[in-house]
């Protein structure tokens, strides 16, 4: 088991041979979160190996096509693979709109339950939850309303020291989740063993950041503070730093100041223009700045942690 970030696609708006619009598969604590979901991306999906069935929760970052014109056609083929399990998507208001028009007028019935969880926050928020896992906005600056993503396990239970726990043997089955929840153990006379001497400590939790269009916003700097990974878009050179404001876009020199005032793991930079050809333009001109910054290599499970 392991957190993988598979990059389904990275290209701009119009996809090329080699490369398709936005859309991500994470993989983290056996949940499968889709992040965009550009057109093609259920292409994609099969390609990577990905099992359907698995992914119940779609964060789409805005309603620009080349981000979100894949999923009306990946949920009706949910249900033509006979999907029964709820669906949550979660994207800017009027994402259900947009959804349910598309369904009406094409006399697409689902099946299944869609949830809509609609933002309309500029400040960030935890959206998703459970025991292991948590997910918070980012909010971005681009030409229309326009959410990131920050993904966080959850601290880790410790790992059981079993051969100290055997000389023990008032210490049973039963007392294991307390220990691995790091409480001490209190023998029947009173002497306490301490959790630390009875366990090990626990793997560490990682974290990653999806930062989609945006023009540079140090504000997302503190949500996304020493995160392992983090994906921001860098459709221009800093050459073309006019053009990436009035674009609502991110330079790749401006992205590599943002992870190196985060004090992130690694930069993955992504939402390339096509009028570049040879992408390694933009790490060059990023790692000046934040040396550990890489290009996306569509297809490719890349592990966080």
């Amino acid at each position: 088991m392991g957190t993988y970030l598979t990059i389904l696609g990275f290209n701009s708006a119009i996809p090329t041979v080699n490369s398709s619009p936005t859309a991500q598969l994470l993989e983290m604590e056996e949940r499968h979160f889709l992040i965009d979901c550009g057109e093609g991306t259920q292409v994609q999906l099969r390609k990577a190996k990905a099992r359907f069935s698995k992914i119940n929760h779609i964060f789409i970052s805005h309603l620009h096509g080349d981000h979100c014109f894949g999923l009306p056609g990946l949920i009706a083929s949910f249900r033509l693979l006979g999907r029964e399990t709820p669906l949550h998507v979660y994207g800017p208001k009027g994402i259900k709109e947009m959804l349910e028009t598309i369904f009406r007028l094409t006399e697409t019935h689902q099946g299944f339950e869609v949830v809509y969880h609609e933002l309309d926050k500029t400040y960030s928020e935890k959206i998703y939850e459970d025991k292991r896992v948590e997910v918070y906005t980012i909010p971005l600056d681009h030409r229309i309303y326009c959410n990131g993503y920050l993904f966080r396990e959850k601290p880790k239970e410790r790992h059981l020291n079993m051969e100290e726990i055997t000389k023990y043997p008032e210490i049973q089955v039963c007392d294991y989740q307390h220990l691995k929840n790091g409480k001490d153990f209190v023998l029947s006379d009173g002497y306490v063993l301490k959790n630390e001497h009875l366990t090990h400590p626990a793997s560490p939790s990682v974290s990653y950041a999806f930062c989609s269009d945006t023009r540079y916003l140090e504000s997302v700097v503190p949500i996304i503070r020493e995160v392992d990974v983090l994906y921001h878009e860098s459709t221009f050179l800093h050459d073309l730093k006019e053009m990436a404001d009035y674009t609502g876009h991110t330079t790749a020199l401006e992205a590599a100041r943002i992870a190196k005032q985060a004090q992130v793991g690694k930069l993955i930079l992504g939402h390339f223009s096509n009028r570049y050809s040879d992408l390694s333009v933009f790490t060059e001109e990023a790692r000046r700045v934040f040396p550990n910054t890489v290009l996306p290599v569509q297809l490719e499970p890349v592990r966080i942690g």
